[in-house]
């Protein structure tokens, strides 16, 4: 995408392919005119001149009688230029509603059925646990692909279980490779290739049936042994004020960056549930499943380190 931003002609424009399926909101065109500050630059696909990011404020250039706008351009597929229109449109501006998000994650993945759940939630703004959803109701069936591009661009696998097959056949045929160049050829784990060697010598089906690796799924022997429960884990009822001031008084917190970080993220989060309850009837109903789903994929987000910081504290304990 172009960096220095060009004037163009509004009449040149296309606005109409937009992901708003209710199209402009045309009070937002109006404070836009009347605000009277410099909008920045629209983006326009170079090819089509279609408006990817911007459209209300070319309406509202138009609405001030100004014959041309700055602009950047991108240089891009059709469906390129509406990924990017979603994710900028999903991050700023007049936010796109719930339904609009939707139904361009849908789209998403129709044409990029490899890209992950958590790379087209964080294009659409969704959670990836919705973008998951809408993968499993979608009439294109993906089902067959082995892997999925995450948001870092490589690839992983969906399933080990083709991944394990892979291996079994070469292991089988070419005895000679070792196992790196097996895991590498096969697209898994050295460790996975490890564990189909050792099912082939006892003559067990390289695919656990459970789906996990034998590791994983063996019997145990003995009783078992109840996961020890992290020293750290915060008792019912426990008091979280109190709580916040130790962690605030330890060393080994404040006085590094990410323990400050850590600090800043959980005074921000501090809420009460009376707090909650007087807000819930202020937030306006069109911004209801909009901002249900932020507090969805913040729960998320701190759920899932909750489930990190336990495993941790366990695998300590347990050492």
């Amino acid at each position: 995408m172009g960096r220095i931003p060009e004037t163009v002609p509004i009449c040149a424009l296309n606005i109409e392919r937009s992901p708003r399926r209710a199209g402009l909101d045309v009070g937002h065109v109006r404070l836009l005119a009347e605000s009277g500050m410099a909008p920045p630059p629209i983006i326009v696909q170079r090819d089509s001149l279609r408006v990817i990011d911007g459209a209300h404020r070319v309406k509202a250039a138009q609405h001030l009688g100004h014959e041309t706008i700055e602009a950047r351009f991108f240089d891009g597929t059709d469906e390129d230029a509406f990924i990017l229109s979603v994710e900028l449109n999903a991050s700023h501006g007049l936010p796109l509603s719930l339904g609009d998000r939707t139904a361009a994650a849908t789209r998403i993945l129709a044409t990029h059925a490899a890209w992950s759940d958590r790379r087209v939630a964080r294009v659409t703004g969704l959670s990836a646990t919705t973008v998951g959803a809408l993968r499993r109701r979608a009439t294109v069936q993906s089902e067959h692909l082995d892997s999925r591009v995450g948001r870092d661009g490589r690839a992983r696998p969906v399933s080990s279980a083709s991944g394990r097959r892979r291996a079994g056949q070469m292991l089988t045929e070419q005895p000679e490779l070792s196992l790196r160049q097996v895991a590498r050829l096969a697209g898994v784990a050295p460790s996975t290739v490890r564990d189909v060697r050792d099912r082939l010598r006892v003559g067990k089906d390289v695919v656990p049936r459970s789906g996990k690796p034998a590791a994983e799924s063996a019997p145990v022997s003995g009783p078992v042994r109840e996961r020890p429960r992290p020293a750290c884990a915060a008792p019912r009822g426990f008091d979280r004020e109190a709580t916040l001031e130790s962690l605030r008084n330890d060393p080994s917190i404040r006085f590094n960056e990410s323990g400050r970080a850590l600090l800043r993220l959980l005074n921000q989060s501090s809420v009460e549930q009376a707090s909650l309850e007087r807000i819930v009837d202020h937030v306006p109903p069109h911004w209801a499943g909009t901002v249900a789903e932020l507090i969805r994929t913040n729960a998320q987000a701190w759920t899932a380190f909750a489930v990190a910081l336990e495993e941790r504290g366990g695998v300590q304990d347990a050492s």
